[in-house]
């Protein structure tokens, strides 16, 4: 066993080192790829990927909500993501006496499901590179203009191999979705915030949303006239399973990456940002966790807002791991040493890392103030409140009360008070002395201390009450003065609200030569676009990996693992006690497997494609074009893969498709979505 393990994990590695599966592609390029996948048993052709004449696989996929992607799996518009991605939708619809989050939601026919406010789906309709055309006069401008033809239209373009060539996004923006089933979150969210970013993982990761839209099937606002939309394709289900070595294809929207940066990038992410921001957020789970022990409505209130803070935070603490353990910093600089040895006698590139290390050198404190700024007081909901209330200071005093009364739906005074104090002390003790504004200085002084400071804004604030302001009284609110001193300071430099620190201008205006640079240089190394959110393919195989010496994790998990875990007196580990029951009776029906000579159910299964934030909910596709699972985290030690992808170990986690269509049947009774998608 030991000896056949091994060998499986070195047929992963050559497998992903011969056919360079590391990166994300351009949909509309993959004929560049195809080899590559054919030879890792991918059975399709690149126009059933994307096409621009006729329906391809792209039409399934879809951007979910803000950050995430979903794909449809019927020709009424249902729609699958993640359980995280639409948690903050079912917190919305949830309440002490419908708590969707605790126990979930089935919808038991159409008639049953639940609007979202809200909540949209995009389409991507076509992508179209316009580099020669903006280089040959074409305004950016006109060019979106002229992409904007229907309903719900909205287009942008987006710069790849920082700048070096553009791409023209159209998508289609549909505004009716409603929710059609989640599991409860003892499923959705199994283990919660210990198991996150874990291997061996043992959650139901998976949500159901329908769209919806007018009669002509264009996008509309909600109404009752509405009828499923009706996409161009979607995914087929297969329930045969994953074996070690099968292809994989991850379609989606992957939020960051920053594959080419230089070595003084990763060092500021290692050593100065990642810490910075790992160390407030744990003070804010702390004070978030302890007051959502006490209270059941405070942890449906607050259970978005930790889960956000969360998944970051754990996810920079293995990416520094990860950094470390690579050795990406000195990796990186023995890199730039041999590009630097034969950009030498090149006079357009011999002086660029110098260039590069002076821009980073200048603008590394900003953008650190930022940061700070962002995770200290820009992190106090009530600061929060007062900067929307100060935008927005045209309505009326009913329509701003009413506003507010929104802002503070799911906001407890007391949580954000203790928070507070927390970050201003962290703000004042972490940013550069000249550069804390004098009058909070004073203000703090006045008061005799941090604490005290902060309990005369809470104390004299109306802005967190239901009182009806003048937009006199509203603007000599104590919060808003409070938010002002930062709007006239800090926050007033928008020169570092950019995605990485080496999307500054000032540093990122090096990387379009840097780039051109490395690919006459490096020729033989395959350049593939940073994420941007845009749609990107990714593919690989399914793939165990060694996490330690002697310690060899399997491509697959089981319902086995989710009982040895289960915890009653722990609410991310205490499942419903009909799963219990039907562990205990084996009564799996169709959705069992045999493992070691025992009856179970396959759960979350491994595999080896680069994946990013925005991948969450994406689809995971055998060679056939099949759905075998829905994407949804990374192994903790892939988290830095963001910056340095090493196949050995980068493992992406899914969902397995069998898993859902068990908890569907055997836990949401709810036969008529299986008739839907079709699964005998």
């Amino acid at each position: 066993m030991i000896k056949r393990l091994l060998l499986s994990a070195m047929a992963c590695i050559a497998i992903a080192t011969t056919f360079a599966d590391e990166g994300m592609w351009l949909p509309n390029n993959i004929k560049e790829r195809i080899k590559y996948m054919r030879r890792m048993g991918f059975k399709l052709k690149a126009d059933d990927i994307y096409s621009a004449d006729k329906a391809s696989l792209k039409d399934a996929v879809v951007q979910f909500g803000g950050g995430c992607t979903g794909e449809f799996v019927s020709e009424q518009g249902l729609l699958l993501t993640n359980h995280h991605c639409g948690y903050s939708s079912i917190q919305k619809l949830s309440s002490v006496e419908h708590d969707y989050l605790t126990y979930g939601y089935w919808a038991q026919s159409m008639a049953d499901e639940l609007p979202v406010p809200g909540l949209t789906v995009s389409l991507l309709v076509s992508m179209e590179d316009v580099t020669e055309r903006l280089a040959t006069g074409e305004k950016k401008e006109e060019i979106i203009a002229a992409a904007i033809n229907g309903e719900g239209y909205r287009a942008s373009i987006e710069s790849i191999y920082y700048g070096n060539q553009h791409i023209l996004y159209v998508y289609q923006t549909y505004r009716d979705v409603r929710l059609v089933g989640a599991p409860p979150s003892s499923i959705g969210k199994f283990g919660g915030d210990t198991d996150n970013w874990i291997w061996p993982r043992h959650t139901g990761d998976f949500s159901i949303f329908r769209v919806y839209a007018g009669k002509d099937n264009q996008p509309a606002d909600y109404s009752e006239e509405n009828v499923p939309y009706r996409p161009k394709r979607h995914f087929k289900i297969s329930t045969n399973g994953v074996q070690e070595g099968d292809f994989t294809m991850i379609y989606g929207f992957p939020g960051n990456t920053q594959e080419y940066v230089i070595s003084d990038a990763v060092e500021y992410v290692a050593n100065v940002s990642n810490p910075m921001k790992i160390a407030l957020r744990t003070q804010r789970l702390e004070t978030i966790t302890e007051a959502q022990a006490k209270d059941p409505a405070v942890r449906i209130a607050y259970a978005a807002k930790h889960a956000n803070i969360a998944n970051s935070w754990k996810k920079w603490q293995g990416e520094s791991l990860g950094l470390e353990r690579l050795g990406t910093i000195e990796k990186k600089k023995r890199y730039e040493a041999d590009f630097a040895v034969w950009a030498a006698t090149k006079p357009e590139y011999s002086t660029l890392l110098d260039s590069m290390r002076t821009a980073y050198a200048n603008c590394t404190k900003g953008y650190f103030v930022r940061e700070l700024f962002n995770e200290s007081v820009g992190a106090i909901e009530a600061y929060g409140i007062a900067h929307k209330l100060r935008q927005a200071t045209s309505t009326t005093a009913e329509e701003q009360l009413a506003y507010r009364q929104k802002l503070l739906k799911d906001y407890n005074p007391e949580i954000d008070r203790t928070i507070a104090r927390q970050m201003l002390t962290e703000f004042i003790a972490r940013m550069p002395k000249e550069d804390i504004p004098q009058v909070l200085t004073k203000g703090i002084e006045n008061c005799g201390s941090i604490e005290k400071y902060i309990d005369s804004l809470y104390n004299n604030t109306k802005i967190l009450g239901s009182a009806v302001l003048k937009n006199e009284e509203l603007m000599a609110d104590p919060m808003l003065e409070f938010e002002n001193i930062f709007t006239n300071t800090v926050e007033r430099n928008k020169a570092y609200v950019y995605r990485n620190i080496s999307n500054v201008p000032a540093i990122e205006k090096w990387y379009k030569t840097y780039m051109q640079a490395l690919r006459e240089w490096d020729s033989e190394r395959a350049f593939y676009p940073d994420a941007n959110f845009t749609l990107r393919v990714a593919y690989g195989t399914i793939c165990g990996y060694e996490n330690a010496d002697g310690e060899y994790h399997t491509h697959l998990s089981t319902l086995d693992g989710v009982i040895a875990k289960e915890n009653p007196a722990i609410y991310d580990y205490d499942i419903p006690q009909e799963l219990r029951d039907i562990y205990k009776n084996k009564d799996y029906g169709r959705w069992s497997i045999n493992k070691n000579g025992s009856p179970t159910v396959p759960v979350c299964f491994l595999a080896s494609n680069h994946t990013s934030g925005g991948n969450s909910g994406s689809p995971v596709i055998n060679g056939k074009g099949e759905l075998v699972g829905i994407n949804f985290d990374r192994t903790w030690r892939s988290t830095m893969s963001d910056i340095e992808f090493d196949p050995s170990i980068c493992r992406n986690i899914s969902v397995d498709i069998r898993y859902v269509l068990f908890v569907v049947d055997r836990l949401g009774h709810a036969q008529y979505l299986l008739d839907e998608l079709k699964v005998n």
